[in-house]
């Protein structure tokens, strides 16, 4: 037997996972927070302010100093501190899946550009329901609230939520903050930078006026070293000539401009209102995508490098207009929240390998390079209106509406240059397609969706408290799809040459139902509270999007069996015990939580047999169990330490008939494959674990500094349920951070390094390694498949930031 080998860097891991110190991130103090010297965050995720360990729910919060001290940019990098969260990074052209408590059994090849964060996870900004992966300028906080809310949020949540809230106007103060950021990374070329400013003005005693606005420009590290010159006219895969290729270096560029602009409105102690615009546009030229795994390519691919054909532009342009008021009426706080929304997105991805696995002859083509172009529009108007008791008492309330109306608008078009006068030269094509439209497939949707929720609490003792919630909800939802094949119809069967007929095939769905919630919590001392929770979650379902199969069209086609064009809503149900306690007159924080989660119907995405086009099913259910432990320590004064660990284990907990397909290799036909009970869910890690060390020390009167050391880790992670129909496991790995910084006289000044050992880490992945083969052209001669890949984590990188408050 081997003996287990053990690096400096894991002996640090299972010495700090097995100390039960938090990602709770108890570490800004906020305006309005008691503070008896020991900063403390006040939170408002049960609608009304409390502290983290006052909540007797499982919440996490990271103040915006925090953020900014440790340069957190956005939600991947601040997951990675929480327990039970799980942010898959796959770069900022791919999708971001967000995963609380295991809760995804979706596989990881099928994130490719979604906007919804997987769909488990509601997220807001401020009161507003809205997901986008946010850069976190000018935070007061993020919370994270695991398990569902649907009794106290307007949109519902089938795994829980998170919230970014922005810092207000500040009334009666002048003030504001510059900041910068340049950095680069060990396998990248060039230097990035991230700069911004704040600034708040006071427009009356009554009026205040905050704006911010920054810009990021990642330089990036992925080369694609295997473009083509030429679409059409160089051979992608004649390797050995290198005319026939044009290397992109450094291509997961990332430029995100943001901008916010609030005016708040606060005439008395009754009265409080703010309108509030975001905007952030985000761009990016290629994938986060790693293809060293590849084994039939003729020649060895780097750890930073990918083998895809075409640069992969993307933007990503999101507005969202705000007004939050509240109203005091003595016994109760009446909160109205309105938000307008609308997404934007545009890109091309390389969609050469999906044609040629098809098989439908485009291999055979020796130049063959084909493309897309992926439209998306979305807008979405949301009203939620509450009332929170704030009367003496043993009872309290708080009891809500919400109104979503939310419009959707998307095209994907294919391109396959070249092919049309290959098919006429080769395979008896009677005329050409100039503008090479492969496939076009719009997809329109259209919900209403409207809930009534609310919550009763019950003081039955000073120390006892019983809370039970409810929502009804009821919606809507109309879609419409289409889809044509204009280069197939006019090549072989001479179709005008700019003929797209689009034939749209409505698919509705209404559902309605009722939620609920139980909550009790004893505080056994102030410094010690014991809460049990058992919640209901719920998601809507929605169309695929395709068209019915016709049995008797036999050549190319993408279309729907009738499994397989919608998927109804799934539903959870969270049971949790947790403890929130303090020792040490308050220097020990200790926390932790065990649930069990009954997750009916879950939505998996899978791919249709005609065409591989993917879509989404139901499988038959899963369930998810596990644990999380956290804490603070304030050791002295001047030395402080936090961390957590967290244990998940998600798994069907039935069997799911044709829950995936399975490539049959030689070749690229499918055969479903069920999924079993006990089969483990895809898309996150069963142990999880952070830790944290800060050391601050006087250099002067005025002049401070700190040191910081931190490492976040995580064991493997399936890509597929069950690992099964060719799906990969991706290795654990561990991320060191250390910096350095000096800050006094409202200057701040930091020399880091994220990464300090430079560790190589898979993320995602962008296929199976069943489609790693060759197919042939028309002259024998090999065809390389380069769908598959894994994303990957960023290498090493060293930067300075440099903050000024005035």
């Amino acid at each position: 037997m081997n003996k287990p080998k053990y690096t400096f860097r894991t002996m640090l891991f299972l010495a700090a996972s097995t100390m039960p110190f938090t990602a709770q991130a108890q570490t800004d103090s906020q305006e309005g927070a008691e503070n008896d010297d020991r900063d403390v965050i006040i939170v408002t995720a049960t609608r009304r302010e409390g502290t983290v360990q006052d909540v007797p729910i499982n919440i996490s919060a990271v103040g915006g100093e925090e953020l900014q001290a440790r340069g957190l940019e956005n939600l991947r990098e601040v997951a990675a501190t929480v327990p039970g969260v799980y942010i898959l990074d796959q770069g900022n052209r791919s999708g971001t899946p967000v995963v609380f408590r295991g809760l995804n059994a979706t596989g990881l090849g099928s994130f490719d550009g979604n906007n919804d964060g997987g769909g488990a996870v509601s997220t807001y900004v401020g009161d507003i329901p809205l997901f986008v992966d946010l850069r976190l300028n000018d935070m007061e906080r993020v919370e994270f609230l695991l398990g569902p809310q649907g009794t106290l949020y307007g949109a519902g949540t089938l795994g829980g939520a998170i919230r970014y809230i922005p810092v207000k106007p500040k009334l009666g103060e002048i003030g504001g903050e510059l900041r910068g950021d340049a950095y680069a990374y060990s396998s990248g070329s060039g230097i990035s930078t991230d700069t911004g400013m704040t600034i708040n003005i006071p427009l009356g005693e009554s009026i205040a006026f905050r704006g911010s606005v920054d810009f990021s420009n990642d330089r990036g590290f992925i080369d694609y070293p295997y473009a083509v010159r030429e679409i059409a006219v160089s051979n992608p895969d004649d390797i050995a000539d290198a005319s026939n290729f044009k290397p992109l270096k450094d291509l997961n560029t990332d430029e995100t401009f943001s901008a916010r602009a609030a005016l708040r409105f606060n005439p008395s102690n009754t009265f409080d209102a703010t309108l509030t615009y975001h905007y952030q546009d985000a761009r990016t030229e290629g994938r986060q995508l790693s293809q060293r795994r590849l084994s039939n390519f003729p020649v060895a691919i780097g750890k930073y490098e990918n083998a895809l054909r075409v640069r992969e532009p993307n933007k990503r342009e999101t507005q969202l207009v705000s007004l939050e008021a509240e109203l005091d009426l003595g016994f109760a706080s009446l909160v109205s929240a309105t938000g307008y929304s609308k997404h934007k997105e545009r890109g091309n991805r390389d969609q050469t390998d999906l044609l040629i696995t098809l098989e439908y002859s485009y291999e055979q083509f020796p130049n063959f390079t084909a493309f897309t172009l992926e439209e998306d529009e979305t807008e979405i108007f949301t009203q939620e209106m509450r009332l929170v008791s704030s009367f003496d008492g043993p009872f309290s309330f708080i009891v809500g509406g919400f109104y979503n109306d939310e419009k959707v608008r998307a095209l994907s078009t294919e391109f396959a240059p070249g092919y049309d006068q290959f098919a006429v030269d080769n395979f008896g094509g009677v005329q050409l397609r100039p503008d090479s439209i492969e496939y076009i497939a719009p997809f329109n949707s259209d919900l209403t969706e409207v809930a009534v929720f609310g919550e009763i609490s019950y003081q039955i003792t000073d120390a006892w408290q019983v809370t039970v919630g409810g929502r009804y909800y009821d919606y809507d939802l109309q879609t419409e799809s289409a889809v044509d094949l204009p280069l197939l119809n006019t090549v072989f069967f001479g179709d005008p040459q700019d003929q797209i007929i689009l034939d749209f095939t409505p698919a509705n769905q209404k559902d309605d139902g009722f939620l609920y919630k139980f909550n009790t919590s004893y505080e056994i001392t102030p410094d010690a509270l014991l809460y049990a929770t058992v919640s209901q979650g719920f998601r809507i379902g929605n169309s695929n999007g395709l068209d019915p199969c016709d049995p008797t069209v036999t050549v190319q086609n993408i279309c729907g069996l009738p499994n397989e064009l919608e998927f109804t809503a799934d539903e959870t149900t969270n049971y949790e015990l947790g403890f929130k306690t303090q020792w040490m007159g308050g220097d020990l924080t200790l926390n932790g939580a065990v649930y069990y989660i009954d997750w009916k119907g879950p939505q998996v995405t899978s791919a249709t047999i005609n065409g591989s086009s993917p879509i989404t099913i139901n499988g038959a259910g899963a369930e998810s169990k596990g644990f999380e432990i956290f804490g603070a320590l304030r050791a002295t004064d001047r030395l402080s330490f936090r961390g957590a660990y967290s244990y998940t284990d998600a798994q069907l907990s039935g069997l799911s008939p044709s829950l995936l397909n399975e490539l049959t290799p030689p070749g690229f036909g499918t055969n479903p494959v069920d999924g079993q009970d006990g089969d483990r869910l895809p898309g996150s890690p069963k142990h999880q674990g952070s830790f944290f060390a800060d050391y601050t020390m006087p250099i002067s009167g005025d002049w401070d500094m700190k040191l910081s050391y931190g490492f976040t880790a995580h064991s493997n992670v399936l890509t597929r349920t069950g690992s099964r129909a060719g799906g990969l496991v991706l290795p654990g790995f561990d991320r060191h951070n250390a910096s350095l910084s000096v800050s006094g006289n409202g200057w701040n000044a930091t020399l880091y390094a994220d990464n300090i050992f430079n560790t190589f880490g898979e993320t995602g992945v962008r296929g199976t390694p069943l489609f790693d083969q060759a197919v042939a052209d028309i002259n024998g001669d090999p065809v390389y498949t380069r769908t598959f890949g894994t994303f990957v984590a960023p290498p090493r990188r060293i930067g300075v930031r440099v903050k000024k408050k005035f």
